[in-house]
C-alpha cells in the first residue's frame, strides 16, 4: 500500500539545518528583498520552482534540507551559515566545508514533496517494436497520480495500459549531492470528460502538436533516495 498524499509541501530534514523554520524563511525573504530579487529570478537561479520559494519565504513550518538551504544561499549571494542565523562569515564565493556524500532513503511523504515541486520528469517503457525508451514528459501531480499530456500517436502515449517507471531527479556534481524519486504504476488513458476538463490548466508537451490524450499514472510503489554531505 503505498502512501499517498493529495497536497505535500514537506522539505525532508537534515542534520546541518537544525535551525527555527520560520528564522530561515525570514532570513531567505529579506536577503531577496535585499537584493531586490523576485522568487522566480531566485528560483532559476538555484534551480527550483518559484512555488518552492514561496514555500520556504511563507509556509516552512520544518527544517530545509542540505542541498535545498546550499542552493538558496548561492541564489542569494550569502552563505548557509547566514541563512541559519549563524556569525560566521565568509567571503564571496567561499564553499562551507562538508564532509563525503552519503546516500540516504527517502521517506513517502519527501518523495511526493519533490514530484509536487517539479514539472518535468522521464518515463520508461516498452514501444511497440518491444524496445525499451525513456522519454522526458512535462508532468503535473494531481491528487495523488502522475498525469500528463501527449498527441495519440506520439511515443509518451503507448504507456496507456501498461505498468511503467517513471522518475524525477536532480543531481548536483559540484556539491556532490542530489535526490531521486522513482514511482512505479500503471498508465491509464483519463477519458472522463469532467476530468480531463479539470486538468486542462496543466500544461501540455514543450513540443506543442495535438496533445489531446491524457495518461495519468496510478502510482503503486515510490522510492526515493538522498545523496547529501555531512
Amino acid at each position: 500500500m503505498v502512501d499517498v498524499p493529495r497536497h505535500s509541501l514537506r522539505d525532508g530534514p537534515s542534520e546541518r539545518s537544525r535551525a527555527h523554520p520560520g528564522d530561515v524563511s525570514r532570513r531567505v525573504a529579506q536577503r531577496r528583498e535585499q537584493l531586490g530579487l523576485s522568487r522566480e529570478e531566485v528560483a532559476a537561479k538555484a534551480g527550483m520552482t518559484p512555488s518552492y520559494v514561496r514555500y520556504v519565504e511563507e509556509q516552512c513550518h520544518h527544517t530545509i534540507g542540505t542541498n535545498a538551504l546550499l542552493r538558496l544561499a548561492g541564489a542569494l549571494r550569502t552563505t548557509a551559515s547566514h541563512l541559519l542565523g549563524g556569525d560566521a562569515e565568509h567571503l564571496p564565493g567561499e564553499t562551507e566545508t562538508v564532509g563525503p556524500p552519503v546516500m540516504e532513503e527517502m521517506p513517502s511523504q519527501e518523495c511526493w514533496t519533490r514530484l509536487s515541486g517539479h514539472d518535468v520528469g522521464r518515463i520508461a517503457l516498452t514501444t511497440g517494436g518491444g524496445h525499451p525508451a525513456v522519454l522526458p514528459v512535462n508532468y503535473a501531480v494531481v491528487d495523488g497520480a502522475i498525469v500528463y499530456r501527449t498527441a495519440p500517436d506520439a511515443p509518451p502515449s503507448l504507456a496507456k495500459g501498461s505498468e511503467i517507471a517513471f522518475e524525477v531527479d536532480q543531481l548536483d556534481a559540484c556539491l556532490s549531492g542530489g535526490w531521486s524519486v522513482l514511482v512505479l504504476g500503471v498508465a491509464e488513458h483519463v477519458v472522463d470528460p469532467e476530468d480531463t476538463r479539470a486538468l486542462e490548466t496543466h500544461p501540455g508537451p514543450w513540443s506543442g502538436g495535438e496533445d489531446d490524450l491524457w495518461i495519468r499514472i496510478v502510482p503503486t510503489h515510490v522510492t526515493g533516495s538522498l545523496i547529501r554531505t555531512v
